[in-house]
């Protein structure tokens, strides 16, 4: 009976030296994995692609074309803006081409990739430390709305002045802000003023006759929630 006792005494202490080793590994990837995402998304020397930049690009190559270059004054957007022939393209893959939980900051597939749409659609993964469009959701509050109105996007080599003049939250599933290439300003503007948010009206009288763009990113914790920033060029 004893020895009984004894081999279940170190068939337990087996099966909680091997739970222990499993959780230790699941957890250890975890953390590599984690490290990996916000390491792809801090990736510095994307910053030599930059227009003006006066630096030398870094020897890796750029796998897809870069339509455009997005910086918004007083944050930590400072970014290429890709394009693929779909909207899943860039979602897990860097301007490299490599995998990426990360993804990269995007135009719409169906947009021109010359922004002369009169309203082009970004996207970008939310990510937490400020990193891809993370600052985006502090839009929706008003103090940080009306400090960082502005935005630099360079499009074949000329600078373009963004001014932004609303923040919305709205669902992924909404037709109009969605469908950037089938939308018009006027249905745009109305359906933006039927949303939670702010709304510049300064802003939204000099925007007429101007082009628009939207960068949009995701709102935490609601999967389909999403946060849109929209600015005249």
């Amino acid at each position: 009976m004893v020895k009984v006792i004894r081999f279940f005494d170190v068939l337990e202490d087996l099966f909680l030296l091997v739970l222990f080793l499993f959780l230790f590994l699941v957890g250890g990837y975890a953390l590599v994995d984690t490290c990996l995402v916000y390491g792809h998304a801090s990736d510095s020397s994307i910053l030599r692609y930059k227009p003006g930049s006066g630096e030398d690009p870094p020897d890796r190559e750029i796998s897809g074309r870069i339509t455009a270059w997005l910086t918004i004054d007083g944050t930590s957007i400072d970014y290429p803006v890709m394009q693929g022939s779909t909207n899943e393209e860039y979602l897990n893959k860097d301007p490299y081409g490599d995998y990426s939980l990360s993804g990269s900051i995007f135009l719409d597939s169906r947009n021109s990739s010359d922004f002369s749409d009169d309203y082009s659609l970004i996207y970008g993964h939310h990510m937490e430390g400020n990193r891809m469009f993370g600052p985006l959701t502090s839009y929706l509050k008003k103090d940080f709305f009306h400090t960082h109105k502005t935005a630099v996007l360079t499009v074949d080599g000329k600078a373009l002045q963004v001014t932004f003049f609303a923040a919305i939250a709205a669902p992924a599933t909404d037709p109009v802000i969605f469908s950037p290439s089938e939308t018009s300003a006027g249905e745009l503007i109305a359906c933006i003023r039927n949303k939670e948010g702010i709304l510049d009206e300064d802003g939204l009288r000099l925007q007429e006759g101007r082009r628009i763009v939207g960068l949009s990113t995701c709102r935490y914790p609601a999967s389909l929630s999403r946060v849109i920033i929209f600015g005249y060029l």
